[in-house]
């Protein structure tokens, strides 16, 4: 039986992109972008926001260090990742990550 696992986000960068190099000297980036849900409730309008962690590798890494900073819009196709890691008290956490496969910078080049 077939599986999809694919993620479609749509919004802005919270920060400048970290950028740094592998062993192997492969670029990696990690953004963290916000994407707003917008609805009414009561009659009153009410905005949700969550944070999506990004995890870019080799030319979609530089693309996005090149090209994009803080308030970007961006559009990225992905897949996720959830990682298994101990904190320092020995307690097993989860993070999970989109990991990019394409995107799509939605901001006019000032450049």
């Amino acid at each position: 039986m077939a599986s999809v696992n694919k993620v479609i986000l749509i919004g802005n960068l919270g920060q400048a992109p970290d950028v740094r190099m592998t062993h192997s000297n492969m670029k990696v980036a990690e953004i963290s972008i916000a994407t707003t849900r917008r609805f009414t409730r009561n009659d009153e309008r009410v905005e949700q926001t969550q944070w999506h962690t990004i995890t870019l590798w080799g030319k979609l890494a530089e693309i996005v260090e090149k090209y994009t900073t803080k308030g970007s819009s961006i559009y990225i196709e992905g897949r996720l990742e959830t990682e298994k890691w101990q904190d320092q008290n020995g307690q097993t956490r989860y993070t999970t990550k989109v990991i990019a496969e394409s995107i799509q910078l939605l901001d006019r080049m000032q450049r």
